[in-house]
């Protein structure tokens, strides 16, 4: 059942070419169903009936995972036996009847406009930390990228003389405009502390920490949670928050859901529409 796992998640990599973040959901949600049917002496996927599924969602239920979760692991389970079908490894998919608990879509937590002011103005402009910090607040906020894509955000990505950005995970490409102050943040960074904080490495990402190195998504997470505190903002901010935040934002200001949905990387529009409940 494993093999089939990892066939299954190298065509979503290679062909599907989805986002690293969703290959690993899906490969942890189908690792831990072949746990489970291999606790019931089930090694063979032609062996998992209907049945064998519904029990595996009552366990989900019975291990106290919200409705959520184990919605996701069905969507998982339909994907991956609907690929098996297609590759004609079964004859009959057998999740096909399998029913998800519903699930309340509530409106991710924001911040306000204020909120954002008080963040920027938080690192200190007179230190190279405080110049990165405030070029990848900027960022993420004006630009609504991932933390994933902002810490692998190369040099040659960001376009400061035309004012935008390229976003580039598994194959797929979207451009994103920068306002002017996230523009200025960016070139005061790169120009007056990136090679400071290189200290002699070469380095083709944007943003590196203080040792020289590229930027982890942990290291971010730490220097904004680190500004929100002394903002006084009580949020449990995230780098998604931020992200929220500039969807949020943007419909608010009258912006086309469309154009929201491109430079936020949705595949599906109604991703995207859940922000419309914050406008």
């Amino acid at each position: 059942m494993i093999n089939a796992i990892q066939e299954y998640i190298s065509y979503l990599h290679d062909i599907r070419k989805i986002s690293y973040n969703t290959e690993i959901s899906y490969e942890r949600d189908l690792k831990k169903a072949a746990d489970y049917f291999a606790s019931q002496e089930i090694g063979d996927l032609t062996q998992v009936t209907e049945t064998n599924l519904n029990s595996y969602l009552l366990f989900l239920e019975r291990d106290h995972m919200s409705p959520a979760t184990v919605s996701r692991n069905i969507a998982s389970l339909r994907s991956f036996y609907q690929y098996m079908l297609h590759e004609k490894k079964i004859d009959r998919d057998p999740s096909e009847r399998l029913k998800p608990p519903k699930v309340e879509k509530k409106a991710p937590q924001i911040l306000t406009r204020e909120e954002v002011v008080k963040l920027l103005s938080q690192p200190n402009l007179n230190t190279d930390k405080g110049l990165r910090d405030r070029a990848m607040i900027c960022l993420i906020y004006a630009t609504g990228i991932r933390v994933s894509e902002l810490v692998h955000l190369r040099v040659v990505d960001v376009n400061l003389l035309k004012g935008y950005l390229t976003c580039a995970e598994n194959g797929r490409e979207r451009v994103i405009p920068m306002d002017e102050m996230t523009q200025e943040a960016v070139e005061a960074y790169m120009t007056n502390a990136r090679e400071r904080l290189l200290k002699g490495h070469d380095s083709e990402y944007l943003f590196t920490n203080c040792s020289g190195t590229s930027m982890s998504r942990q290291g971010f997470w730490k220097v904004l949670k680190g500004y929100a505190a002394e903002a006084g903002i009580t949020k449990d901010i995230t780098p998604h928050t931020m992200r929220h935040s500039f969807a949020a934002h943007m419909l608010q200001q009258g912006a086309d859901i469309r154009s929201v949905q491109q430079m936020l990387g949705h595949a599906d529009v109604t991703t995207t529409q859940i922000y419309m409940q914050l406008v």
